[in-house]
């Protein structure tokens, strides 16, 4: 039974750990690209979330691509790479391919294409300074789990309501161990109590012992005491005799004569 306990508790940490690791990706992929000059990283690696099919199949609007920060100059033809651009005029991020790498000096130009576009190329060639990172991989779907997350309900159902559960249970282990505690407590100090009462017990066992033992002697002595006196009243008795025969004897020699 304990263990089944345990292995429930276990399970419902690990997922409600699980909880709160998808709602910090989910924290920083909604501010990773908020600011319109950087984009956040975590050591290096930013998520993001695919908006169209235009790199399909490599990967497929509602899947969360990861992105590296990468050396620019090692970056060939054939690359995945994401980068600032505009579209549709506005400022947004593409993730697509290199089709065409041009250098003038140090200076490096990129063309890029998605996958899925058919053979039609960018409108807007990029510079170096507009590469955000190198594309290292993807997870298929996650990125709608990001969606539904950015809506109201799903970040109450998914986030909020399971760590507001988390929290109660986190609550509820403090106040069981509290609770275990203060039991644990009260059996210890029942036990010193009793082991104080059964000392008490021995101590006045062995009070009494010593009472009876100290009776004893005093009446031993009495009883010594009055045969002593008793032995000097016989031997006193026994002197007088003795002297009162030896005067007798004395006075009988004294008419003999």
């Amino acid at each position: 039974m304990k263990a089944l306990k345990r292995t429930g508790t276990i399970v419902i940490s690990a997922v409600l750990w699980i909880i709160i690791l998808i709602a910090a990706l989910y924290a920083f992929t909604t501010i990773a690209t908020r600011d319109n000059q950087n984009v956040s990283s975590i050591g290096g690696y930013t998520p993001m979330v695919v908006k169209s099919d235009s790199m399909a199949p490599t990967f497929e609007k509602g899947d969360l691509i990861f992105i590296k920060k990468c050396d620019t100059t090692k970056l060939e033809v054939g690359d995945i790479i994401c980068f600032h651009t505009i579209i549709d005029n506005e400022y947004a991020l593409n993730t697509h391919r290199i089709k065409e790498i041009a250098a003038q000096g140090d200076v490096r130009s990129y063309t890029t294409m998605g996958d899925n576009n058919k053979g039609i190329a960018d409108q807007h060639i990029i510079s170096d300074g507009d590469i955000v990172g190198k594309y290292v991989g993807h997870l298929s779907k996650m990125g709608n789990v990001m969606n539904f997350l950015s809506s109201s309900s799903g970040f109450l159902i998914v986030i909020v309501i399971p760590m507001l559960l988390f929290f109660i249970y986190q609550v509820y282990n403090l106040i069981m161990i509290s609770v275990r505690l203060k039991k644990a407590i009260a059996v210890e100090t029942a036990k010193e109590v009793e082991n104080a009462k059964n000392s008490a017990q021995d101590a006045g066992k062995e009070a009494e012992a010593a009472k009876a033992a100290l009776d004893e002697a005093k009446k031993m002595r009495e009883e010594a005491e009055a045969i002593r006196a008793k032995a000097e009243a016989e031997l006193a008795k026994a002197k007088k005799v003795k002297e009162e025969q030896q005067e007798s004897a004395s006075e009988d020699k004294d008419g003999e004569a």
